[in-house]
């Protein structure tokens, strides 16, 4: 019996695509979460003339992108619990908190707010000014993390029918038991036979 050339080049293709959303929300998550704990930015407090270096990471400026990693990292999960219009749900979901975190990284990219704080708590006061703002290129990074997350999401919707589920061989529903006798019943070959088909006949 030939081969469908067209079947195989689909069952290929939902592989690649496969393989490519779990490496892309898995690396998406991984990049944001790491961002998260890295410096964002770097200034120098100024009060009365004193000067004190003040930094804050990405967890200081936002914790919105940590947020979105950690819910499009469910979400990936989740995408292989489900079928139908679930699995569309949970795919939208992956790729919304990909773009959240993408959001959330470049406002926080140029945001002061957080230096000027930790300046503040720095010299006791409550408020300080900042002077020589610099900020590091890790923003940039985690916003790269959440383009990741987003296209697994996309990966998601568009392949996503075609990928396999979790496994349902465990999902039973309960059988009535036979008229005037239980399970113990049962001939002994249809119990090895069972056995055979890798079921639990007890």
């Amino acid at each position: 019996m030939k081969r469908d050339p067209a079947a195989g080049t689909s069952s290929s293709a939902t592989r690649r695509s496969l393989g490519a959303a779990l490496l892309s929300g898995a690396a998406g998550a991984a990049v944001v979460l790491v961002s998260a704990g890295q410096t964002w930015g770097e200034a120098e407090a100024v009060v009365g003339g004193a000067e004190l270096p003040v930094s804050v990471s990405g967890s200081d400026v936002s914790g919105l992108p940590s947020a979105c990693a950690l819910v499009g990292l469910a979400a990936l999960v989740a995408v292989f619990a489900v079928r139908r219009t679930g699995r569309v749900v949970v795919a939208a979901l992956l790729a919304l908190s990909g773009a959240a975190a993408i959001g959330s990284a470049l406002l926080g990219a140029g945001d002061t707010g957080a230096l000027e704080d930790n300046a503040a708590a720095t010299m006791g006061l409550a408020e300080a000014a900042v002077a020589g703002v610099e900020h590091t290129g890790w923003p940039w990074f985690s916003a790269l993390g959440g383009l990741l997350l987003m296209c697994a999401g996309l990966l998601a919707l568009s392949y996503g029918r075609h990928w396999p589920a979790m496994s349902g061989r465990y999902e039973r529903s309960a059988r009535r038991a036979p008229r005037g006798g239980t399970a113990a019943a049962e001939r002994p070959e249809d119990i090895w036979q069972a056995l055979d088909r890798g079921e639990d006949p007890t």
